[in-house]
């Protein structure tokens, strides 16, 4: 009797056959190809989505609404509504095909200037596309306002040349840039926004006046330049003489002494270099009006640049801008006037500042504090009492009601200005009393 052979069924839920883990397969390969696409995809749609006005938002959601009623009510009139959106839509998006290609360069010289000085710059456009660029614009922020350029059509390597002007009426800290074209249609369903240049920063400085060189506020510094007084104390050789009672043995040269046949002692010359520094009350309530708080600016930018002039190391406090040890070597005049041009009013404390400004300059050998003519005398005295006894202290206040003039008041010496074209004659007085 012959056998056949059988073969066994399909296992019930113990496995799985063939074609659907086949199946299976193409299934996860199609899922990771999908995603893999999607990822790739994602930075194109989010950059178009990017494009899309409010505007253009509007016309979509209205046109979805529109197909929604005219599908779920069969509303003629909101198919028509829907189909005019997406021609609208996609008639606007192909103003959006392509890409600019541009080269976009901003020139401003000098970078630096004071208040009312004329400055203009210069900004060029080249098509570096390999067909022609049509007509675009150019938006250029210019501080708080800008300027927009329509560019003509440009051919490929063609060039475009605008001339701008940066306003400099005000002290301050004027941005300029980054230029940027704007692409869009008629309808302004879509906006493209790209950068062309980095923002770069025009420091209008304060306006100052010529002074004469400080004459006090010289502390010794062993690093510093030598004077021409003599001193026992310090360590810059300055020449021999003779002994008298009283001077420190120490400094007796005896092989001088063994050869004149007398006791010579070693004379030194005082090493010393200055620190002024210069704080502005930026309270807006020390003051009776914004020009006087801007000419406390210039009586600052003008100590400051006499103190770099004299070789001094210099600082300035105000509010929020600290500047500490400035120095000729190091462009000090420079970064003085640029801190001068960031500092902007606002409420805080000139004792607060002062203390600030003590811990950061405890070598002060100059206090200038200028303030306005609200601060009551007490607050000056405090704020003078933060730095030590052997810094030379002087209070400047801007009060355009009074005279020009100097007095000292328990051993502060108080200066009144009116305006900046009176500070050389009063500070000498100041500095010299």
């Amino acid at each position: 009797m012959s056998s056949s052979l059988v073969e066994p069924p399909e296992p019930l839920g113990g496995g799985v056959s063939k074609p659907t883990q086949s199946l299976l397969r193409s299934l996860k390969t199609v899922l990771v190809s999908t995603r893999s696409l999607a990822l790739a995809a994602r930075p194109t749609v989010t950059r178009w989505f990017s494009t899309i006005t409010s505007i253009g938002w509007g016309v979509l959601l209205l046109g979805a609404l529109a197909w929604v009623a005219a599908t779920a009510l069969g509303w003629i009139e909101a198919s028509v509504v829907a189909m005019a959106a997406l021609f609208l839509v996609i008639g606007a998006a192909f103003f959006m095909i392509g890409r600019t290609r541009l080269a976009v360069a901003t020139v401003v010289e000098p970078p630096r200037v004071a208040v009312g000085q004329a400055l203009t710059g210069e900004l060029r456009a080249r098509n570096e596309a390999r067909g022609p660029l049509v007509s675009t614009s150019l938006e250029f922020p210019i501080g708080a306002g800008g300027v927009t350029y329509d560019l003509p059509m440009l051919l490929p390597g063609a060039e475009h040349t605008e001339l701008f002007v940066v306003p400099t009426q005000r002290r301050g800290v004027i941005d300029v840039g980054p230029v940027r074209t704007v692409r869009g249609d008629p309808l302004g369903l879509f906006r493209r926004v790209q950068e062309w240049t980095d923002r770069t920063e025009v420091f209008v400085h304060p306006r100052t006046t010529h002074l004469e060189p400080f004459g006090v506020g010289l502390v010794r510094d062993l690093e510093g330049s030598t004077a021409q007084n003599t001193s026992m104390s310090d360590l810059a050789f300055h020449a021999l003489r003779e002994y008298v009672p009283g001077d420190d043995l120490r400094h007796i040269h005896w092989r001088s002494s063994a050869r004149h046949g007398q006791l010579l002692v070693r004379q030194f010359l005082d090493t010393r270099r200055s620190h002024i520094v210069v704080i502005v009350d930026s309270s807006p309530m020390s003051y009776d009006s914004e020009d006087e708080y801007e000419t406390a600016m210039s009586i600052a930018g003008s100590l400051l640049r006499r103190g770099i002039l004299d070789e001094f190391d210099v600082s300035f406090a105000t509010g929020d801008v600290l500047m500490v040890r400035a120095t000729a070597a190091s462009g000090g005049g420079r970064t003085a006037l640029d801190a001068c041009s960031r500092a902007k009013p606002q409420q805080t404390n000139l004792i607060e500042i002062t203390a600030e400004a003590a811990r950061q300059a405890p070598d002060a050998s100059l206090v200038m504090l200028v303030t306005g003519r609200y601060p009551e005398f007490v607050a000056l005295q405090r704020a003078a009492g933060q730095f030590s006894v052997d810094a030379t202290t002087v209070a400047v206040r801007v009060d355009s009601s009074q005279r020009a003039g100097f007095k000292a008041v328990a051993d502060l010496p108080m200066i009144t200005l009116p305006d900046l074209d009176q500070l050389p004659i009063v500070l000498s007085k100041g500095l010299s009393g």
